[in-house]
C-alpha cells in the first residue's frame, strides 16, 4: 500500500449508487435500461412544462395612413379626348374636299377642361383608396360636381352641411371640413386653381366620409388578435357617381351608415344623451373601490349617500333607521351591510354585501359622458359586422353575457351565456352555423394540452388515462398518456390527439353547436351550471356555454327541445346537420339595444377593448390632424 501512495495514484471507493448501478449495467441490464427511460421521460416531463402557448395579445394600433396623393394624371385629357391638332385638322379640311364631307367641327373646351391645368401641381394628402377613387372617377367623368360657373353650387353647400352632421352618427366632422375657397382679389388662373382645389377636396371629404360610414374608421383587426373581422370592401368610385347625380345629397351620404333596426336605435339614443343635461349632481365612488363587511373604506360615506338618491323609495322606508342614524362613518357595519345586500338584490345583483365593481355601477350609473363613448364605440363596432344581420341569426354579445336567437315569426330565444376569461378572452367573429352534436367528445385544443394538462401530467404521468381522456397518434392508435413525449408535443415536434369521453363530466355537457372556425370556438353545455347564477360570467377558455343548450340546438335545427332530448337520451356521440343559412355572430357591445323597447343597455367593459378601440380612435384622429395641419 506504502508503495502505491508513494507513486502518487490514489484507490477511490464507488459510492454505493454507483456500485449499484455498476451492478444493473452488469448482471441487469434490462432493469438498467428501464430505469435509465424513466428517468429520460421524467424530464422530458420537466423540460415541458417550461413550455406554454401564447394567448393572443393586444396589439400597437398603427391607423390608416393618409398618402400624398398628386392630381396630375387628371391635368391632361385621356388620349381619346386629345384635341386635333392644326395639321390634323387641314388634313380633314383636304380630305373633306375631296369626299365631299363637311369637316368635324371643332372641339369645345369645357370648364373644367380649363381648370386643368391647375391640376399639374395639386396634390392631396387623403387616404390611398380616396387618391385612387379620386383619379379614376374625374378621367371617365370630367366635370364639376361642386362647381358651377366658377362658383360653388347649392349641391356643395348640402354636402358640407351634412358633413358637419356628422357627429350624430359618432364621427368627427372636423375629419371632413373644406373650407369655401377664398377667392377675394385673385386673378383668373388663381381663381381656377382655388375652385379645382375646392372641388377636389370636396369629393375626397365626401368618399372619407363614405368609408368611414360604411367600414368604420378603425380595422379591428389592427387593435387585437382577439378581433377576426374581415374589412367590407366599398366602391368609392361608384358612390361618387351617385352623390354627382342625386338631388338629396344629404340621404344619400347618410345612406352610407349601417341600415338596420340597431344602428338606427343606437343613434337616437346619442342624439337623447347629447341633449341632457350633463350638469345634474353626480356621486363619485373612487374606481376600485371593493369592501367587505367589517372593513373600513372612506368611500362608504359615498356608498350610502348613493343608496339616498338611486334606492327605491321601498327600500329607504324599509332601512330609514339606518340611513338616519349614518353619520359618515368608515367602519362597514351590520346594518350598512343589510342596507347594501337590499340593494343589491333590488338591482339584480347577487345580494353578497360586497361593494365591487359591479354593484358601484349600480349605485352611480354612469355619466352622460361614459354613455355617449359606449354609443359612439357601438357605432363603430356596428361597422365592422355585416348591415344584415340576417333573418335568422344567433347574437352573442360577451360583455352583456347573453346569446339571441331570432327568427321572423318566432318569440326571441335569449339566454345567459358565460364566456372566456380575461386570460382565455372569446374572439370577436362571426360564421355560420352548421353541425349541433349530440353526447360530444371533448377534442381539447392544443393550447389547453400545454399550458394546462403538461404541468398535470409532469407529476403524475398516468393522468389523462385515469381522468376519462383518450390520447391517440395522428393515425388513431390509442396510447398510455404515460408513454407520450410530451415535450416533443409541447414543441411541436410530435402530433398527439386527446379528447375526453362523453359523459356527465365532459367540459362540454350534452350537446355542442358547431359553427368551424380557426379559433375553436363553439356554444356548448357545461356541468358548472351555477356559474349562470353570478352576474360576471367569464369563467371559460373561450368557448361560449350555454344556459339552455337544448334549447338552443332546437332552435337552430327547427325542431322540439323534446327532439333535442330524445337525441340525447340515445347515448350515442351523433351530429345533425343544420340547414338554412344562420349566422352567428360573437360580438362585444358595450351598448347595445334592449331585446324588449327601444331602450338602451349599457354593459361592464370585461376585456378592457372600449379602452383600446378608444386609443385606436385617438390615434386615427391624431393621423388625421396632422395630415390636416400639414396641408
Amino acid at each position: 500500500m506504502a508503495t502505491v501512495l508513494a507513486s502518487g495514484f490514489s484507490i477511490v471507493t464507488p459510492t454505493t449508487a454507483e456500485a449499484q448501478g455498476l451492478f444493473q449495467r452488469l448482471f441487469n441490464p434490462e432493469n438498467h435500461r428501464k430505469q435509465q427511460e424513466r428517468k429520460r421521460q421524467e424530464q422530458l416531463r420537466k423540460k415541458a412544462v417550461s413550455v406554454k402557448v401564447a394567448a393572443p395579445r393586444y396589439l400597437n394600433y398603427s391607423p390608416d395612413a393618409l398618402k400624398k396623393v398628386s392630381l396630375s394624371p387628371l391635368s391632361e385629357k385621356k388620349t381619346a379626348e386629345v384635341q386635333p391638332t392644326a395639321a390634323d385638322a387641314e388634313t380633314e379640311n383636304a380630305v373633306a374636299v375631296e369626299t365631299d364631307v363637311a369637316p368635324a367641327a371643332p372641339a369645345v373646351l369645357t370648364e373644367f377642361d380649363k381648370g386643368r391645368p391647375a391640376l399639374k401641381d395639386l396634390a392631396l394628402r387623403v387616404l390611398p383608396e380616396v387618391g385612387e377613387a379620386l383619379i379614376a372617377y374625374y378621367r371617365e367623368h370630367p366635370d364639376f360636381v361642386w362647381i358651377e360657373d366658377n362658383g360653388v353650387t347649392l349641391k356643395a353647400a348640402q354636402l358640407r352641411k351634412s358633413l358637419a352632421s356628422s357627429g350624430k352618427y359618432g364621427l368627427v366632422p372636423s375629419d371632413y371640413f373644406v373650407p369655401l375657397p377664398a377667392v377675394s382679389g385673385l386673378d383668373d388662373a388663381a381663381r381656377t386653381a382655388a375652385m379645382m382645389r375646392f372641388e377636389m377636396e370636396m369629393s375626397a371629404a365626401a368618399l372619407t366620409y363614405v368609408l368611414d360610414a360604411t367600414r368604420g374608421r378603425v380595422d379591428p383587426n389592427r387593435i387585437s388578435q382577439y378581433h377576426d373581422l374581415p374589412r367590407h370592401e366599398v366602391d368609392l368610385v361608384a358612390a361618387l357617381e351617385k352623390l354627382s347625380t342625386t338631388l338629396t345629397v344629404s340621404d344619400e351620404l347618410h345612406g352610407h351608415q349601417p341600415q338596420n333596426d340597431h344602428f338606427r336605435k343606437l343613434t337616437a339614443e346619442l342624439e337623447r344623451l347629447k341633449a341632457e343635461d350633463d350638469s345634474a349632481e353626480q356621486i363619485v365612488i373612487a374606481p376600485g373601490t371593493f369592501l367587505k363587511a367589517g372593513k373600513s373604506s372612506p368611500e362608504l360615506k359615498n356608498i350610502v349617500s348613493a343608496i339616498s338618491m338611486n334606492g327605491s323609495d321601498a327600500l329607504k322606508q324599509a332601512h330609514s333607521e339606518t340611513l338616519a342614524a349614518y353619520e359618515g362613518a368608515d367602519l362597514y357595519g351590520p346594518e350598512l351591510v343589510a342596507l347594501v345586500k337590499a340593494f343589491q338584490k333590488e338591482a339584480g345583483l347577487t345580494p353578497d354585501g360586497i361593494v365591487g365593481k359591479n354593484t358601484i355601477k349600480a349605485l352611480v350609473g354612469e355619466t352622460n359622458a361614459a354613455k355617449i363613448a359606449k354609443v359612439e364605440l357601438a357605432m363603430e363596432r356596428s361597422r365592422w359586422i355585416p348591415e344584415n344581420l340576417g333573418t335568422r341569426k344567433v347574437f352573442i354579445n360577451q360583455a352583456a353575457f347573453t346569446a339571441t336567437y331570432t327568427a321572423p315569426g318566432e318569440d326571441p330565444l335569449s339566454m345567459r351565456v358565460v364566456v372566456g376569461k380575461k386570460s382565455n378572452q372569446t374572439n370577436f367573429f362571426y360564421d355560420k352555423i352548421e353541425i349541433v352534436e349530440y353526447n360530444p367528445y371533448w377534442g381539447v385544443p392544443y393550447s389547453i394540452i400545454v399550458n394546462e394538462m403538461v404541468p398535470k401530467l409532469a407529476r403524475d404521468p398516468s393522468y389523462l388515462d385515469r381522468a376519462g381522456y383518450e390520447v391517440t397518434t395522428p393515425g388513431g392508435r390509442k396510447v398510455s398518456s404515460a408513454s407520450v413525449n410530451w415535450y416533443a408535443v409541447a414543441a411541436r415536434q410530435q402530433s398527439i390527439n386527446v379528447r375526453q369521453y362523453p359523459g356527465r363530466s365532459n367540459a362540454l355537457g350534452e350537446v355542442k353547436i358547431l359553427f368551424p372556425n380557426r379559433h375553436h370556438i363553439y356554444m356548448h353545455d357545461t356541468p358548472a351550471k351555477n356559474l349562470f347564477n353570478k352576474d360576471v360570467r367569464a369563467y371559460s377558455h373561450g368557448c361560449i356555454r350555454l344556459h339552455d343548450p337544448k334549447g338552443m340546438a332546437a332552435a337552430v335545427l327547427g325542431k322540439s327541445k323534446d327532439y333535442v332530448t330524445s337525441r340525447i337520451a340515445a347515448g350515442q356521440n351523433e351530429q345533425e346537420k343544420v340547414t338554412g343559412d344562420i349566422p352567428v355572430y360573437v360580438a362585444y357591445f358595450t351598448a347595445w339595444p334592449e331585446q324588449d323597447g327601444n331602450g338602451i343597455e349599457f354593459y361592464s367593459d370585461i376585456y378592457d377593448r372600449d379602452r383600446y378601440l378608444l386609443k385606436a380612435i385617438e390615434k386615427t384622429e391624431a393621423t388625421r390632424a396632422k395630415a390636416r395641419n400639414a396641408g
